[in-house]
């Protein structure tokens, strides 16, 4: 569940500040990226857990309602559902702090049961808010079964091995990025030096995401831009996730990768120009509008 305050700036250390508003937002990557994918026209199922605490039935109301299957979303006793305290700023800005929560208790245990659904789905879509050797098995198992794999590697841990960047594509924000490769990002050239060691360390697709900036794509093909699409920006919380979700769907369909991202690109423009996570993400017609009158 994100916690979300909107105020004039984030505060200093030590400063307290009045926030302008307060809302409860139904959060999180995986399921963020899950209702992006289902809005963009996927039947999607998701994976994972919340905790048996007051937010856990909302959050799972919350997904049913955007039509993800939730039927492999446990329940977890004496635990707290994923938290997160969300601060934006009127520029549209955010900061974010984490609080795992049941996400934590998503075992390689879990995953064991699940090889025939990932077998039978198009794409297996990861993020890095659960347990590194449950990322790892489920990794294991769409490589053994063939199946497509995205990894948004964020929130990024410490030592993160780079067998878990050898996946179909890994898509980091800039300072993702930044921190995956130990690499300043800031010129094209640093961009495209990052996204090329990102490639080298295993990734078959490399799009290091860049904000108003578009997207940066590096694969066997070499590095090119894929153009932005210009929104007014109002909170950018799940706007990485709304691209992740959306490219996942476009191409999984046989979509070439330029244009999955691109797409991608149109529907973290759309999230970004409204507030909160879930509530934010476009329907795959707004995302075909953008990308019609903007192309």
């Amino acid at each position: 569940m994100d916690l979300v305050l909107k105020c004039a700036q984030f505060p200093q250390p030590g400063e307290t500040i009045a926030a302008n508003s307060f809302n409860e937002v139904s959060g999180g990557k995986g399921a963020n990226q899950a209702v992006s994918a289902a809005r963009a026209g996927a039947q999607v199922k998701m994976v994972g857990r919340v905790g048996d605490d007051a937010f856990a039935g909302r959050l799972v109301a919350g997904l049913k309602q955007c039509e993800v299957d939730c039927s492999t979303v446990l329940a977890t006793q004496d635990c707290e559902s994923g938290l997160a305290l969300i601060l934006v700023e009127e520029s549209g800005q955010n900061t974010i702090v984490t609080v795992a929560g049941a996400n934590a208790r998503l075992l390689p245990a879990d995953i064991d049961s699940l090889r025939n659904l990932i077998q039978q789905s198009d794409v297996v879509l990861l993020q890095l808010e659960v347990p590194l050797e449950t990322v790892r098995r489920v990794i294991e198992i769409a490589r053994e079964t063939e199946t497509r794999v995205i990894l948004d590697p964020a929130p990024i841990p410490q030592g993160l091995p780079d067998e878990l960047l050898q996946v179909d594509l890994i898509c980091p924000n800039e300072r993702e990025a930044e921190q995956l490769t130990g690499m300043p990002i800031g010129t094209p050239e640093q961009i495209e030096a990052a996204a090329k060691a990102l490639y080298q360390r295993g990734a078959k697709h490399v799009v290091i995401t860049l904000g108003k900036q578009g997207a940066y794509l590096f694969d066997e093909s070499g590095g090119r831009l894929i153009a932005p699409f210009t929104t007014d920006v109002v909170d950018t919380t799940a706007a990485g996730d709304a691209f992740a979700g959306a490219l996942a769907v476009y191409w999984a369909e046989g979509m070439n990768v330029d244009d999955a991202v691109r797409r991608g690109n149109a529907a973290g423009a759309i999230a970004a120009s409204r507030l909160g996570a879930q509530p934010s993400i476009g329907a795959r017609s707004e995302i075909e509008h953008l990308w019609k009158t903007q192309s």
